[in-house]
This record gives C-alpha cells, structure tokens and sequence, in this order.
C-alpha cells in the first residue's frame, strides 16, 4: 500500500497532525542530542513527507529549526582526544587512547562470551511458522528485479541503466529520493543471511550479480566512493544543512558487503568495504581538519544508523587503528553519555536513530574492553525493558520515545516501528551472549514473537508493515502507513524486515567453546543444527502449541558425525514463564530434575547416535500491566500465554468486568475441533457474491470477503447444535439439524429474530431459545449446494434477504404454497467452511457485559484487534 494522502491534504495538514500525535503522546520538546530541535522532524515519516512536498515555505520554517549546538554534552566531549588528525598523528592517537584505557584496566578484549552459531549450520523445519516466515521472505528476495535494484547506483556512476527504478508514488528507492540505495544494502545482507540459511542457488547468483554491479559504479566512480545518491548529499550534511541521513545509507551498504564477506565469501565485497572506509575516513578527517571534532560530532545529529557498530566489525577483522578511529568518530557522545551516568531520559529521542549507536557502543566494549561501554548496554536495555517497552517486547511511539511509565496515553496506530524491534533484538541478543542471563533470552522470545513474526502478511512475499499498532480497535491494514506493496514502498522497516526473516535461525543456538563444549538452546524451534565443534547433529521438534493442551513439549534427538561424539553440555532455557510444578524433562527415558524458572537445565553427556531428551514445560495464562505508574490506568492488562500475546477481536470495546482474579474462572480454551463448525453464508446475484455479514451490530449483505479481512471475521458463525452431543466434521453434516449462530468474533452472543419480515438481531445465546434457533434445511431454490435457515420456534418461516445488494436487510419471511422464485432465492444460501477459523491458539475471556475471542496479535491480518483490555473485578 502505498504512503496515504500526500496528494489529498496540505502538507502543513500533515505535519500538524503529526505534532498533535507527538505532543499528545507525552513526548517533551524534541531533545537537543537527537536529529533535530523541532519535535517530529526526526521521523522517517514526517520527512519523506516533507521532501515530498510542494509546499515550499513550509520546508523553509522547518529546515531553519534543522540543528542546535550541544549543551550538555560538552563535558562528555571533552573525555575524548581533539588532536588534529593528520596521517602521522594517527598511530601516536591509537596508542595514547590504549594507554589510557590501561590506566583505567580495560585495554584488552574480553572474552567468556558465547559464541555464535553460523546459519550456515541451523536448518528451519519448513512446516513450522519460522520455516514459513522464511520461505515467504525468499520468495520475496527472488521476485525483486537486479537492474532495478542498482539502477541509482547506475545512475550516479554514470554507467548505462538498463530496465527502471523502483520510482512509484511513495517509494523510498525513487530516483530522486534522498534515502535511495538504503533497501539495497539490506537487500545485500538479508540475501547473504538467506542464502547461509538455506544455500539457495537462484539467491547467490543473484546476490553475486548485484555485489559485481557495484563494484563496476565503484571502480567507475574512482574515489572508492559508492552509494545511489551523489557526494553533493555529504556536502549539505557536513555544512550542517538539510539532508536526509545519508551515512544511514551508507551503513547499509557497508553491513550488506560485510555481510556478502563474512556469510557468502565475496572477497570482492570486502575489498569494496575497506575502500569505502578508506573514502569516508578522509571525508571525516577533512571535516575535523577544516572545523573541529566538535563540529564533526554535531553532524551527528543527523540519523546516522549503525555507522560505528560497523566499523567496530571491520576493525575486529582488520585490526587498521584507521577503522578504530573512524568507529569512535561515529559513536554519539551526547546520547551515550546519558546511559554512562545511568539517567532515564530518553523520551524525546527518535528511538530508531539511537538503538543502532547503543549496539555501536556494545561492539565497542567487545572489541576494545572498555567496561563503561558493557554497562551502558545493560542499563539501556533495563531501562527500555522496565519503562519504555509494551507487551509485545517492542518499543516506541511515532518513533520516539515517550515518558518513562506513562505507555498508556501512547496506544494508538503508530506503535512500534518494526525496525526498533529489530534492533532491540541485537541489544538483547548481545547481552545475553556476554551474560548468559535468561532475562535476555526471554526477552528475545517475546519480541521475536509477537513483533516480529507478525509484520508479514500471512504468507504474501513483500507485504510487511511499518508500524505494529496496538491502541483499541486497531489494524495493521489501516495505521499511517498500513501494509506495504512489494515494489512499491522500500520503507526502512522492509530493510530490516527482509533481515529479520532470513536470519531466524540466528539466535536458536550458542555455542561456549573449551575443552568440554557446551551449547545453549535458548529459543525452541523446530529445526536441526550441525555441532561441528560437538561433534553432532542435533534435531530439535517442538510440538506445535494449543490452548487445550497447556504445555510446550520439545524432542532433541541426535546423531554423531564421527562415532561417538565429545563430552558437551546441553544447557536447556526454562523460561520465566513456565512453572516448575508440572515441568519435566528426560534423557533416554531417564527422568532429570528440572531447574526453576528463568535458569538453565545443564544436561553433561557423552553423546551417541540416537539419544533423545523430551522436555516438557508447562503454560499458563497471565495478565501484564501495561507500564504506566498511574494508578488510572492500573486495570490496562494484556493477556499472554507463555510467550505468546493474546489479543482481543474488537473494533474498540475494551472493557472487561470479571467475577474472580483466577484468569481460569473466566478465560477458557476453545478446542480446535470447533473450526468444523464454522460456517459462512452467501448469495449470488448476477456477478456479485454477497457474504451474510454483522455490520455494526446490523445483520445485512456485504460483499464476499476475503480471508484475514474485518469483513470475513463478521461473516463467520459458528453453529451451534441444539444437540450438543452430535458431532460434526464439516458444515454440511449439520443440514437437518437444528443449531443457533454464534457470532465468530462475540462469542455469547447469536443471530436472532423478531418475527415475521422484520430485521434479524444479535441476541444472547442464554436467553430463550424461541427465537435464536434455526433448523438448516435443503434449499429453497432446490439446488444441490444451497441451505435455508427456518426457524425452530416459527416453522415455515425462512431467513431471506431483502435485496441483493451491499447493506440489504436480513429478515424473517413465511412461505406459502403460493411463495414464488423470487422468495425462494432470497431464502437460500451457499454455506461453506467459515472464512475466518480459530487460532490453534484460542481462548474465550467471558465478562459480565460481552465476551471477547482471544488469539495471536502475531496470526491478525487485516482484522481490528485490541492490545490492552481494560479488566475490572465485580
């Protein structure tokens, strides 16, 4: 889908909207060490909005806001060297700055941490939800086109651009765009994870071509300079004038040719890094000899994206003091110099811009072992954890940050930008390699599942969102931006959602290396792992999850590559949402002692073909506050199942009175045989096929839906037998009985009528059952394929419709031997398997006014849902 509005609405229109959202979400006056002064201006929305713009004296008030000299960070600038930087300067700086930081005992590179496993080894199990995710994401690598991919880069080499840019309304790679060549990166980096975890052959000559045509821009270009856009971009930026982040760009590509190197082996791509680096290090170094480090540093108020993480990578590799430098000269002292003396005081902050320079600061302490850097890391993600995240793990509101513990005046459509979670992901994936702490491990699980794995649509290849909404009665099809096209947006969210989903496998399996090795499985997937190091193959099966059966139930087998394989240890997380009452876990058939909660199960052995460890960890519901210290808002609650986010189907009612704080007294299962009692009705009329439809409370004809949309959730019912001990296994086993019409999406409540040719209504199903019940009878039309529902109370009398068209009534009329055609084709409908079907997790959360259906946020598509009910006890 693409951008909305911009050719409908001033844009002066759009930018007030944008502060009201802002300024309305507890956000303060746009911090002085972030983008930009003027509150929104940091937003990726709000500027391609406003580049987009005709309107020119609005750009002119904006961009004279654009910078501000830092304040309070000048302290925090003055602990680093401002000494010239001349060629013959620069090993005499590396030097000091190591003696330095052995005064302070932290020169050396720690080490203890856990090793990655390389997707090169991991396997998805291709029928999981992971495996699916994976496989729809490279169905969408493949489709995108090379030429057009590179047709900018083209461009700006002054080389022939064969095929045509990605230029529709809306897209981020246009031509002109000031962004264009970011997705390219990603695309150069999502490709090399993809093709490592599946060894694709199509994707690498792909990947492989791309990487060789910039290469061609590159040596054409001369100056070891490569992006799409020209070096007037990096003029404006270094005379602090409006330009929109071209080193977030830039990052892009060089983590896309790392990427190429370290996961595909294209030294090609490496050799294309070093001399881009060697590019922007003079670029840097002028800036600095010119002006002064400080003004370098004020740059940086311009999005830079993860510029010194990359560089920390490249030096880890290359061991050039140059790329050590020139990693420094990125990291931004203002904002790190908040997390250094610990203060909570990130709202105001484009919360995209600084992930990336906090995962910067944790390469840094990997690679130079500054202790400073390890805390900072840790306190950020503490301090996003306890006060700035939501439910689903994710964080941000129209990509700030807002006041700490005051999330829930910030529910609304633009939560969550799909790219702040993929970066928190990093942060926590980091921490738990160095601590081993579950915490993190847990984190990662929740956020990966619930604000990742839903960002796709079903299994479309190229339809992702931008932001993940969670306000009442939202949808992920209609926020700002809605779902993505696959040619038609390359948001920076697409970039890091092709990322995301080639590299699932990523974070499964970590290895601790010595003498006897150890791996720890902390996420349960299914998939298989190759232990070069253990001498193993290992398989793990998870049970797929439901809400009848309450636990999660993983199988490890495994198999040795030469004989018998080493002594290991299997260090098994049991999550801090599991309960040691019921957990169990063996080896061979021998019972092991379950640890608690939020630890590890370390299981030592000798491995040999065909042992098998079962674990067995149960789930239970529970509710979360939202974080908010408000005592107003101590009754918004969201529903999980172990790891999972439940939400509820409502287009806004969020209130839920209960009986009792046992969540068992009023939430319960629904079993996974009720899909074969679900059911939609439909007519034919000329070319049209209508849906019998709940719109807004009014039983009447609406087109026929699709799957995943509003309108398919109000176009299901589920029957209901009068005899409640006669199963069924699909709709038309139910024809000759008599059965009442629950709503899909307001379970309780049932298709009723009020007598003859007047308007069916929505009623309770404990009410009487006079006029909520139906017998499903042959067609009155006589068709093989058709049903009419008569009513049990009012024999002869038929639901028809009055019209076939859109938003006609649904009524209750009585045939008679004199009934003609006519009738008999309004009162006879095609009844198929529902549209819409239950979650294998489902639950029903019953309250005193309605009932909500419960399930996945991560299976919605189009439908509204509510994150946060507001629960009260009566």
């Amino acid at each position: 889908m693409e951008m909305k509005g911009f050719g409908l609405i001033d844009m002066s229109s759009v930018f007030v909207i944008f502060l009201v959202c802002v300024c309305g979400c507890g956000l303060a006056e746009g911090k002085e060490c972030t983008n930009t002064v003027h509150p929104g201006m940091a937003s990726h929305t709000l500027r391609f909005a406003l580049l987009s713009s005709n309107n020119e004296s609005l750009k002119k008030e904006m961009f004279s806001h654009y910078h501000v000299t830092p304040s309070d960070d000048i302290a925090w600038l003055n602990l680093l060297p401002r000494k010239i930087l001349r060629e013959e300067d620069e090993y005499e700086w590396s030097v000091m700055y190591r003696k330095m930081k052995n005064a302070a005992g932290g020169s050396e590179a720690p080490g203890g941490f856990l090793k990655e496993v390389s997707l090169h080894d991991v396997r998805l199990d291709p029928t999981s939800q992971h495996g699916k995710a994976q496989q729809t994401n490279l169905e969408y690598l493949l489709m995108l086109d090379s030429d057009s991919l590179v047709w900018s880069f083209r461009k700006t080499a002054g080389l022939k651009t064969p095929g045509a840019p990605y230029d529709a309304e809306g897209s981020w790679e246009a031509s002109t765009g000031e962004l264009r060549g970011h997705f390219v990166g990603h695309y150069l980096s999502a490709s090399a994870m993809m093709w490592a975890s599946t060894h694709n052959d199509t994707l690498k000559e792909k990947m492989s071509g791309i990487v060789s045509s910039l290469s061609l821009c590159q040596k054409e270009i001369g100056s070891g300079y490569l992006s799409a856009f020209p070096t007037e971009e990096f003029d404006r930026f270094e005379a602090i004038t409006p330009v929109w982040a071209p080193y977030y760009t830039i990052h892009k590509i060089l983590a896309g040719l790392f990427d190429q190197y370290t996961l595909a082996g294209s030294d090609q791509a490496f050799g294309m890094m070093k001399w881009m680096v060697d590019y922007f290090y003079k670029r840097v170094q002028n800036v600095i000899l010119k002006y002064s480090t400080a003004r370098h540093y004020l740059s940086l108020n311009e999005e830079t994206g993860g510029m010194n993480d990359i560089l920390y990578k490249l030096y880890a590799i290359t061991g050039d003091s140059k790329h050590l430098l020139l990693a420094h000269l990125f990291d931004k002292p203002c904002f790190l110099g908040v997390l250094a003396v610990q203060a909570d005081d990130v709202s105001g902050f484009h919360t995209n811009t600084h992930i990336p320079v906090v995962i910067g600061a944790q390469k840094r302490y990997e690679v130079t072992g500054d202790p400073l850097y390890k805390e900072m890391g840790i306190f950020f993600m503490d301090m996003v954890n306890s006060s700035h995240s939501y439910a689903t793990g994710g964080t941000s509101v129209s990509e700030f940050w807002s006041d700490p513990k005051r999330l829930a005046s910030t529910l609304q459509s633009e939560n969550e930008e799909s790219c702040t979670t993929y970066n928190m992901l990093k942060v926590s994936r980091n921490l738990f390699r160095w601590t081993k702490e579950t915490a993190y491990a847990d984190y990662y699980e929740r956020a990966l599942t619930n604000g990742v794995l839903g960002i796709q649509r079903g299994t479309e290849p190229g339809v992702m969102i931008y932001m993940l909404p969670l306000g009442r009665g939202q949808s992920k099809a209609v926020s700002y931006h809605g779902w993505g096209s696959p040619f038609g947006n390359f948001w920076c969210c697409y970039g890091t959602g092709i990322e995301s989903f080639s590299k699932l496998g990523d974070s499964i399996y970590f290895e601790e290396e010595g003498e006897t090795p150890g791996l720890y499985i902390i996420q349960y997937i299914s998939s298989s792992l190759d232990w070069k190091s253990g001498q193993l193959v290992l398989n793990q099966t998870v049970d797929n999850i439901n809400s009848l059966d309450p636990y999660l139930r993983v199988t490890l087998t495994f198999s040795s590559t030469k004989g018998t394989g080493k002594s290991s240890t299997l260090n098994l997380r049991m999550p801090i949402w599991t309960d040691s009452d019921g957990a169990k876990a063996a080896l061979n058939g021998g019972s092991l002692h379950p640890s608690a909660p939020g630890s590890f199960l370390p299981i030592p052995n000798k491995w040999s073909h065909g042992d098998t460890i079962t674990l067995q960890l149960p789930i239970s519901l529970r509710t979360e506050a939202i974080k908010d210290d408000r005592a107003e808002y101590a009754s918004l609650q969201a529903i999980l199942y172990g790891p999972v986010l439940l939400v509820a189907h409502t287009s806004g009612n969020w209130d839920l009175q209960t009986k009792s704080t046992n969540l068992s007294d009023w939430i319960t299962p629904i079993p996974s045989s009720y899909n074969n009692y679900l059911v939609s009705f439909s007519q034919e009329y000329k070319n049209s096929t209508f849906a019998l439809s709940n719109l807004d409370q009014s039983i009447e004809l609406d087109n026929f839906p699709e799957a995943g949309t509003v309108v398919s959730v109000h176009a299901t019912f589920r029957l209901i037998l009068d005899d409640l001990s006669t199963k069924i296994f699909k709709p038309q086993d139910a024809i000759g009985k008599s059965v009442m019409l629950e709503l899909f999406d307001l379970p309780g409540k049932v298709l009723g009528h009020q007598g003859e040719d007047k308007n069916l209504v929505i009623a309770d199903s404990s009410s009487s059952k006079e006029n909520i019940v139906f017998r499903l009878v042959p067609g009155l039309d006589g068709k093989s394929a058709s049903v009419s529902l008569e009513s049990e109370s009012d024999q002869g009398c038929f639901v028809y419709s009055s019209e076939f068209k859109v938003n006609a009534t649904l009524m209750l009329g009585c045939s008679s031997e004199s009934s003609n055609d006519g009738f008999n084709q309004a009162a006879s409908f095609v009844m198929n398997s529902g549209i819409s079907q239950y979650h294998p997790i489902s639950f029903v959360a019953q309250g005193k006014h309605r009932n909500f259906l419960l399930q996945p946020l991560s299976s919605f598509m189009d439908e509204t849902y509510t994150v946060y009910l507001n629960i009260t006890t009566v």
